[in-house]
């Protein structure tokens, strides 16, 4: 019987507590990854990166910046997202030049990308940062929903020190911030405080407000 979004997202939680024996298949990492890949972003300039670590210490060295977050150094794959630092010409340039091998050498592309070289560039480099940031959570979404599909368990976590993970990962030479990690792996079903407690959310009607 197939699962609906609904089963899929009732299933999932944020594991606190995974089981280093049981690591997620390459199959289901990539899957995950082409979920991400395939997010959608402003303008489709997908600005940040994904880092998947499955080095022991390096994780080790990640869990000590993240509060010793055990499912960091539990999971079989670490999923950092490290967003642009900014926006620049040569990075709008990549995506100008992608558009162009894909759909062709359109007078609106080259146009469209120039207004947004205008409006992007001259900005302040955190603003720029804090855009590509936003960027990067739409692909955490897809990300999640991605890992139910696959029966994969995930924690997305921001309890962390970014400038320790910027400095273990190499990030600030390539011009990237780490914004949130993603632990994948499978749930402890024995040892998870969280896994049998019912799951809290708002009532629709406390949280929606529908505009007719």
């Amino acid at each position: 019987m197939n699962k609906t979004l609904s089963d899929l997202l009732s299933w999932r939680y944020a594991t606190k507590k995974m089981d280093p024996t049981k690591p997620v298949t390459q199959e289901k990492v990539d899957n995950i990854i082409e979920a991400i890949r395939m997010a959608p972003t402003s303008s489709g300039t997908q600005p940040f990166e994904l880092i998947v670590v499955t080095n022991s210490d390096v994780r080790r060295q990640i869990c000590k910046a993240a509060s010793d977050q055990s499912p960091i150094i539990e999971c079989s794959h670490l999923l950092v997202f490290a967003a642009w630092d900014t926006y620049t010409e040569n990075r709008i340039d990549e995506v100008i030049n992608l558009n162009i091998e894909k759909r062709g050498d359109l007078p609106l592309i080259k146009q469209y990308y120039g207004n947004l070289k205008e409006s992007y560039v001259p900005r302040d480099a955190e603003i720029n940062y804090a855009h590509a940031a936003r960027q990067a959570y739409i692909a955490l979404g897809f990300a999640m929903i991605a890992a139910a599909e696959q029966e994969v368990d995930s924690t997305p976590m921001e309890g962390f020190d970014p400038t320790s993970v910027d400095k273990i990962l190499g990030l600030k030479e390539r011009g990237l911030r780490s914004v949130v990690l993603l632990p994948l792996g499978h749930r402890d079903s024995a040892g998870d405080w969280l896994l049998n407690m019912p799951k809290i959310r708002k009532a629709r009607e406390t949280m929606v407000t529908v505009v007719d």
